[in-house]
């Protein structure tokens, strides 16, 4: 169920309805039809597989689930994936919605390179019974790379030489890097993906659904809702948030019950990334807790999703809102479809390609910089951060103004502690700043909201908080070997302060402060 409030925006959005319909904007985007969004097909003729997806995965769901059984067969009982981004975020989405619901495997993920939660999962895991799912769409992300080649060395300290393969599972586009290393280490299973589908856009490919089915889901269930998916939704959606979005109403706000609140985290990327470039975006807001609308502004837009006897609470008086209603977990599979369709009209309407990330590659060439300069000095830079005082942020937030946004970035553990500081502190500055705030682990989100920090319109107030680890890491300069020329902790700082330079390039403010201190 899907209905819209939206005050004096309605008639515009009504008439955007009508003329998209009117211009077959639906018809043409099922066709493939590049020039709804750019004239020239580059970066988008081959980022359209998603649409085939729930098709094409319908005709997987008997080997998904043969490959499952097989798993729990040998005695199995966790996961670990290895991943960033559009490889991670749908797996923990899974996790967390239908974790207690499903008689599975138990799901973790790793997609950070803070040494502390490497030795984490290092502690909790039982390496014997654990498989681990590598899962990058290029094959050659680094912090996937460097997890696989630590806990490779992990188990073949463990298990048997002739064993250690069938721990380790690959989800990939063809002829990537990580096939090659597949192959050469005998890992259990190679997942070929559809290399036409972006990694935002890919719940319903192989990275979605292998980690899905190992946790006891029903994807056949799951393709089918998503196949079943109307297209008028998709539609009405888009054009709500790209209208709003036009009339400065670009911060998108979810309000979600427990239960289902990680979905925000996967549209979260889905939406930054495509929309945030040439100094436009749609910015989500996920976490923020709902009160009155004396802190909101004007550039709100609030989606309140109930799933069935359950409500995150009620959007503000006042301010414009989308309701959606789920009758149960599994309408997931047809809001994949609808939310991705809304994202590909809204940047119809905000005249933005969604399907690059222009912007990604700034911070990653800024952080190997970092790591070329420790290969040749052993030391890094040091890092322009101060001790965490509640003083020198509000002086760092003095000219925060309506329509702007603050984003904390957390270069810490993830942890319910700290989830629950970082938290605090998005309300408390909402509520002092009467702007939103958004929070976000990192490197995490250097591969979702990353894009939008740098390519939207440059409203954006950055606050870094960095943490050293308790307990440094080495990482494997391949596995199977012990040598090592870097160690997660050096990775994690040359991230950080490569993303650093490239907001601070790309003109935005930003403070950096270390961990300790906050939330004293």
């Amino acid at each position: 169920m899907f209905t819209r409030e939206l005050g004096r925006y309605e008639t515009a959005v009504s008439e955007t309805i009508t003329r998209l319909q009117e211009n077959k904007m639906m018809e043409r985007i099922w066709a493939r039809d590049y020039t709804v969004w750019r004239p020239e097909p580059t970066e988008i003729s081959n980022r359209l597989g998603w649409l085939d997806a729930p098709t094409t995965m319908a005709g997987e769901v008997e080997r998904l689930n043969a490959f499952a059984a097989g798993v729990m067969a040998d005695g199995f009982t966790d996961v670990l994936l290895l991943g960033m981004g559009g490889s991670s975020l749908a797996p923990e989405m899974f996790a967390k919605i239908f974790g207690a619901e499903c008689d599975g495997l138990r799901l973790q993920i790793l997609d950070t390179t803070d040494p502390d939660a490497v030795l984490a999962h290092t502690r909790r895991l039982d390496v014997t019974k654990t498989l681990f799912i590598v899962a990058t769409k290029s094959g050659g992300t680094a912090e996937t790379l460097s997890g696989f080649a630590y806990f490779y060395n992990l188990t073949a300290a463990t298990v048997s030489e002739k064993l250690t393969g069938k721990h380790f599972v690959a989800i990939t586009d063809p002829d990537s890097k990580l096939v090659t290393i597949a192959e050469k280490y005998g890992f259990r299973e190679i997942f070929l993906n559809d290399p036409n589908v972006g990694g935002r856009y890919s719940v319903l490919t192989f990275f979605g659904l292998v980690p899905a089915v190992l946790i006891g889901i029903d994807a056949a269930r799951l393709v089918k809702n998503a196949e079943a998916a109307g297209d008028a939704a998709g539609l009405e959606l888009g054009c709500v948030m790209g209208v709003l979005a036009e009339n400065g109403r670009d911060k998108l706000t979810f309000i979600l019950p427990d239960t289902i609140t990680p979905f925000a985290d996967w549209a979260e990327q889905l939406i930054a990334e495509s929309t945030g470039k040439e100094g436009k975006g749609i910015l989500p807001v996920v976490g923020e807790s709902v009160t009155d609308g004396a802190v909101y502004g004007e550039d709100r837009l609030f989606v309140q999703i109930d799933l069935a006897g359950a409500s995150g609470g009620d959007a503000p008086d006042g301010q414009p809102v989308i309701r959606i209603k789920w009758d149960d977990l599994y309408a997931l599979g047809g809001q994949f479809m609808v939310w991705e369709l809304a994202t590909a009209v809204a940047s119809h309407i905000l005249d933005v390609q969604p399907f690059d990330q222009p912007n990604v590659e700034s911070a990653k060439i800024m952080a190997r910089q970092m790591i070329a300069a420790y290969m040749e000095t052993g030391t890094l830079p040091e890092p322009d951060c101060v001790p965490f005082s509640a003083a020198a942020l509000a002086n760092f937030l003095t000219g925060v103004r309506a329509g702007d946004y603050i984003s904390l970035q957390a270069y810490v553990p993830p942890a319910e502690g700290m989830t629950a500081v970082l938290s605090k502190l998005q309300t408390e500055l909402r509520d002092r700043y009467k702007v939103a705030v958004t929070v976000g682990y990192a490197p995490r989100f250097l591969h979702s909201t990353g894009q939008l920090h740098k390519g939207d319109g440059g409203n954006g107030w950055f606050v870094q908080i960095v943490s050293a680890p308790v307990q440094d890491v080495a990482i494997p300069d391949e596995a199977g070997s012990f040598a090592s020329s870097m160690s997660f902790g050096t990775l994690k700082a040359s991230q950080a302060m490569g993303d650093a330079a490239a907001l601070r390039d790309a003109g935005r403010p930003l403070i950096c402060f270390k961990a300790e201190g906050l939330g004293e």
